[in-house]
């Protein structure tokens, strides 16, 4: 992508969440040549951010004073909350005609609560979640699933393309996050079966290393095996692009999605009770494909930890 001309865009782009998804969006962006702004209440994040070039500001109302155009991605449902509505949230900043992508994996009446709770403001909201892990996300290698007005996605269309690999218009307000829980069900079921070949081949001996060149080559790979198979196969999950304590937040989302529509989701619900050991047994910073470590204890499998990297801690 060519980087952006800053006389076509006068106006900065602003940036609410700055963790792993949110951190690596401003990141693309800042290397595409726009102008920044953002906020995180994590003082570390917000240094990062300013350490590549974007301008921190003191919070989600003083980002929004200084931009039209913005891109949310949040933890939680109370952090949504105080991001839009808190003492210094959008609304308190936000001018008339300010567009925000709202990125984060929320239930679709909280999405749906942003949106009319800013629409009396003149502040149009897009529901925009995202399709891909931290590591992809790093790596530019995201999906957008943009739902609502199609003038205001247009609008936004440019700054997407600055920090993912692909954008899919899907139609009115709600159905991109109606997307990203069918993909987010898939993706709970395929790294479960990931971590499942893993341990078989670990328990039939085989080494690791060659099962992954050779399934990842085959008809039987998965794009979750790809992305965490080597985290399984290394047995490292401290680096975390998706932690198992927030991942729960999203199966529990799915769950109470697929049960008030009264649709069966049958392997779903069978993978559900491993990523809860996964809490149980200690692994809850660490990256959801730590459920392998959980199938590897099921089987009596006892592997040697990694060495801790040098200068690597868990947050």
């Amino acid at each position: 992508m060519s980087r952006v001309d800053s006389r076509s865009r006068p106006e900065p782009v602003g940036q609410i969440g700055l963790g792993i998804m949110g951190g690596a969006f401003a990141k693309h962006l800042l290397e595409a040549g726009f102008d920044v702004v953002g906020f995180d209440p994590d003082p570390r994040r917000a240094a990062q951010f300013t350490r590549h070039g974007g301008r921190s500001a003191k919070s989600g109302a003083a980002v929004v004073t200084r931009c039209r155009t913005i891109i949310t991605s949040l933890p939680s449902i109370k952090a949504c909350d105080a991001a839009f509505f808190g003492r210094d949230g959008i609304v308190r900043g936000a001018r008339r005609g300010t567009v925000v992508m709202e990125t984060s994996t929320m239930p679709l009446e909280i999405k749906t609560a942003l949106r009319d709770g800013c629409a009396g403001r003149g502040i149009t909201v897009l529901d925009c979640p995202i399709s891909g892990t931290g590591a992809q996300a790093a790596a530019k290698d995201i999906s957008v699933y943009a739902s609502g007005e199609r003038d205001a996605v247009r609008r936004c269309t440019e700054v997407i393309s600055g920090f993912s690999r692909s954008m899919h218009y899907c139609g009115p307000f709600g159905n991109g996050t109606k997307l990203k829980f069918v993909a987010n069900l898939l993706v709970t079921i395929h790294n479960l079966a990931a971590a499942e070949a893993i341990v078989l081949g670990l328990k039939s001996g085989l080494d690791l290393a060659l099962l992954y060149k050779v399934i990842r080559d085959g008809a039987g790979t998965s794009r979750m095996f790809e992305v965490r198979g080597p985290l399984m196969v290394a047995n490292d999950y401290s680096d975390a692009h998706m932690k198992c304590e927030i991942y729960q937040k999203d199966i529990d989302i799915i769950g109470a999605f697929a049960a008030k529509l009264r649709c069966p989701t049958p392997l779903f619900e069978a993978s559900k009770p491993y990523y809860s050991a996964a809490l149980a047994q200690g692994h809850a910073k660490e990256d959801t494909a730590a459920i392998c470590a959980v199938l590897e204890r099921m089987a009596g499998i006892a592997r040697n930890q990694p060495r801790q990297k040098k200068g690597k801690g868990r947050k």
